[in-house]
């Protein structure tokens, strides 16, 4: 395990080493690929119109991550509507595409801006969460599933902390509060700000126009 992870025992917490980020990058392409891997030949020229679609939402979205209009100190911040590029795979391509590219997107989040102290805390915190956004992909064929997949894909993105917060982070709550009212508040404030910014901008009679248009060019052949 110290090939891949470094332990800093002053933070409590550990370290990515070189051969860490390398076989991490290569798990988050693996995922990426896994459509166009487990498709027929019929299928084929579909997965790979699916493939760049899905690289494109990775880096909107990882570019997005970067504006950040408020960031708490235990991680978490209110960015420029990053999610949205993962719901909208979903709402796309259905729950499992969208599903396997938030995989890929959380481990990407975890190359870039890794907060590492236990396994299962990673999982949580990273391709589970943000996976979770693939959810949205469970409405794709809803009238209104775009908003819908937004609140869905979001909500389990916030259960997920919600969870790693509880079992991980419990001792940072003030004295005397239930750290599970810490932890359900802690990261309400910057997910459930975003959501609300996100579905306002995607019922914008332009940006829902617009994005009709993508989905409609998305599902040519």
């Amino acid at each position: 395990m110290s090939f891949f992870l470094t332990y800093d025992a002053e933070n409590w917490e550990y370290h990515l080493t070189t051969p860490g980020y390398i076989v991490l990058a290569a798990v988050m392409l693996l995922i990426l690929l896994l459509p166009t891997l487990l498709s027929g030949k019929e299928r084929r020229k579909m997965s790979a119109k699916q493939l760049t679609f899905c690289a494109v939402a990775m880096a909107l979205a990882t570019v997005t991550s970067f504006i950040k209009f408020a960031s708490l100190p235990m991680g978490g911040s209110i960015t420029l509507f990053s999610m949205f590029f993962v719901c909208f795979i979903g709402y796309l391509y259905g729950a499992k595409i969208g599903i396997m590219t938030g995989l890929a997107y959380g481990i990407l989040q975890l190359i870039t801006g890794p907060y590492i102290y236990a396994p299962l805390q990673v999982l949580l915190d990273y391709p589970l969460a943000f996976g979770a956004l693939g959810l949205s992909g469970f409405f794709y064929k809803q009238k209104y599933g775009l908003v819908t997949g937004i609140i869905v894909g979001m909500a389990g993105r916030y259960v997920c902390h919600v969870i790693s917060g509880y079992v991980y982070f419990a001792s940072y709550a003030p004295e005397g509060m239930n750290p599970l009212i810490y932890t359900l508040g802690y990261n309400s404030t910057y997910i459930l700000p975003e959501m609300i910014a996100t579905i306002v901008l995607v019922c914008l009679p332009p940006v829902a126009k617009g994005l009709q248009y993508v989905k409609r060019m998305a599902a040519e052949a």
